[in-house]
């Protein structure tokens, strides 16, 4: 009965206190397309991605109501930086989901306004980005009064505040109703109460917002399950290693008994084992601690060993390639940055096509038998092989009439078809591709049938192709693997190779394209074309991840263009849309929804992009 009238007061009272309007929320799920679009439309930075932001405490006064029910104690500000626009997963601040949604797309475009890097205090920052919005975009100015009016009522009045925090309060205020005409906020005690309408600063900048910006420790953001599996962000703080106890006696305290196991670095069969409890406890934890404790963990050593001995292990057909890399930051092309080697697999042996490809594999070659050269014969030819009947009789009539042609073409030419074009093909081999897509395929395995199948297409054709692969381990370990060259038959010695490829690190993308680049350069051909099949975005062990990863492959993809290929990516990844575009533009790659249909769908691509 206790636990029935205890759980009957908490729904009360969180009800009571409870400022927000569940029936008229937004979810940023629900706009995260047309964000991002409305986004780069309004000029931001086609770098960023959007992502949800973390709750984290204010630290602001609350209302007695609120802080019996223990709520209102945690929100989830707005931010930009040099890589992420952080949106509050969810608005419900005001009844109407009409207003809602406007608060979204305000703040979307003050931070289009706003730059990432750090500079003035923040609020003066947020005014000058809300002035320059309200300015370049009119229509906006009826929609900002009314978030405006909506806001200010519902905060905490200025007279139930403390004289300082009043102060601050008034000033907020005045910084909503004229942007610009505040130059920094009263000191106060407390922090202030959260301002819906406002970018707060991000870790980088927090050094720098002043001291009216909410708490916030030096911190950064991660994911809180591996994999991607959650979308919410935790904070993150470093801290030193606890240094061990000695586990005599004579250093014994009693009150350390209870936690003796902590100071005490023992094996435990168990430690290095994934936890499945991991991600919801991760999810439930207000902040993430991070150490270092100068040792190699025993999940690292077991990672390590993955590179096989030299005598297991591929084999290499080159020696190290250096190659370039862009520091986006320093906007700088760093040279002699990666070390890539070129890799047969070993113990490939010849192999047939897998009896369950037969049938599509000769679907496809009947339709891409059209798609091959051929022979057409040109009529009304000046010179030719053949006289051309028709054109012999029309110029008799014509000369009977009276009508006398000059030039006579009355000969039939043979004429044949050439398709003058290149394809290489960029496989992503990465430990990503190891993932189930289903109940009895994993990634790579659609990697090998689709490889498979679009050779036996493009067999048919006679056109020029190439299949090779990549993966990497830091920026001195890329592993690139040369599966069919342009000047090889496709034969059982290509499919065994094919059948060989197994999933290898990280994804290295740029350095890749590089060397594909560099490659495909040298065919003479009118097109062509790079095709690339990944299934995520560039990351590895080192800095390259985020968006240092992105600018890098996207400076090789223009490197690319500049030497006249086309590159195009097809993708599995169902958020590639959030940085595909920024990478090959909108119209230079396509996500399959359903990867177990990418066999078929890349041989039709492929189709479509060579149709001339």
């Amino acid at each position: 009965m206790e636990e029935f009238i205890g759980g009957l007061w908490h729904k009360l009272i969180t009800r009571a206190a409870t400022r927000t309007y569940p029936q008229a929320a937004v979810r940023l799920e629900q706009i995260e397309r047309m964000a991002a679009v409305l986004f780069r439309a309004l000029g931001g930075d086609p770098g960023l991605r959007v992502a949800e932001a973390a709750d984290e405490a204010h630290g602001a006064r609350r209302g007695w109501l609120a802080r019996i029910a223990h709520s209102g104690e945690r929100v989830a500000h707005a931010r930009r930086d040099d890589e992420t626009l952080r949106l509050p997963p969810e608005i419900a601040l005001f009844p109407e989901r009409a207003a809602n949604r406007d608060l979204y797309l305000w703040l979307i475009a003050q931070a289009a306004a706003m730059d990432g890097a750090p500079g003035a205090n923040w609020i003066v920052r947020c005014q000058d980005a809300a002035r320059h919005t309200l300015a370049r975009y009119p229509g906006l100015v009826p929609r900002y009064r009314r978030l405006v009016d909506a806001v200010i009522a519902a905060r905490m009045a200025p007279e139930r505040l403390p004289p300082d925090e009043a102060a601050a309060e008034e000033a907020i205020r005045q910084a909503l109703r004229d942007p610009g005409s505040v130059a920094a906020l009263p000191p106060a005690r407390r922090p202030p109460q959260p301002v819906a309408l406002w970018l707060y600063p991000g870790a980088a900048q927090h050094a720098e917002a002043g001291a009216a910006a909410p708490p916030e420790s030096d911190q950064a953001q991660a994911d809180s399950a591996p994999g991607g599996a959650s979308r919410r962000r935790h904070k993150a703080r470093r801290e030193a290693m606890a240094q061990p106890q000695s586990p005599f006696l004579l250093q014994f305290r009693a009150e350390s008994l209870l936690s003796f196991g902590e100071y005490v670095k023992v094996d435990r069969a168990l430690d290095d084992d994934p936890d499945p409890e991991a991600a919801r406890i991760a999810d439930q934890m207000d902040e993430l601690t991070i150490a270092r404790d100068g040792e190699r963990a025993a999940s690292k050593v077991r990672f390590d060993l993955d590179l096989p001995s030299a005598a297991v292990d591929d084999l290499p057909l080159a020696g190290g390639i250096l190659l370039p890399e862009w520091d986006w930051k320093k906007q700088l092309l760093k040279k002699d940055q990666c070390c890539l080697t070129e890799f047969a697999p070993r113990d490939a042996s010849p192999a047939a096509l897998p009896r369950r490809l037969a049938a599509p594999a000769h679907k496809l070659r009947r339709q891409f038998e059209a798609l091959a050269p051929g022979r057409r014969w040109l009529k009304n030819q000046p010179q030719g092989s053949e006289p051309d009947l028709d054109a012999c009789v029309r110029a008799l009539a014509d000369r009977r009439a009276g009508w006398r042609n000059a030039e006579l073409a009355s000969y039939l030419a043979c004429e044949r078809r050439e398709r003058d074009l290149a394809c290489l093909v960029l496989a992503d081999l990465s430990m990503s591709t190891d993932a189930w897509v289903g109940d009895t395929a994993r990634v790579i395995d659609v990697i090998r049938d689709s490889l498979m199948l679009f050779s036996e297409a493009l067999g048919a054709t006679g056109d020029r192709y190439a299949l090779h692969g990549f993966s990497s381990r830091r920026r001195d370990h890329i592993r690139y693997y040369r599966i069919k060259d342009f000047n090889e038959p496709n034969g059982d010695p290509v499919r065994g190779r094919i059948a060989a490829l197994k999933p290898g690190f990280y994804t290295r993308m740029g350095a890749a394209i590089r060397h594909a680049t560099h490659i495909l350069s040298r065919q003479r051909a009118a097109l062509r074309l790079l095709l690339i099949l990944s299934d995520g975005k560039p990351n590895d062990l080192d800095h390259y991840e985020g968006r240092y990863g992105i600018e890098d492959t996207r400076m090789s993809l223009m490197e690319a263009r500049k030497a006249g290929l086309k590159p195009f990516c097809v993708t599995i990844d169902l958020e590639g849309a959030a940085y595909l575009p920024h990478l090959f533009g909108v119209d230079g790659y396509t996500v399959v929804r359903k990867p177990a249909e990418l066999p078929l769908r890349l041989p039709q691509l492929y189709s479509r992009l060579t149709d001339t």
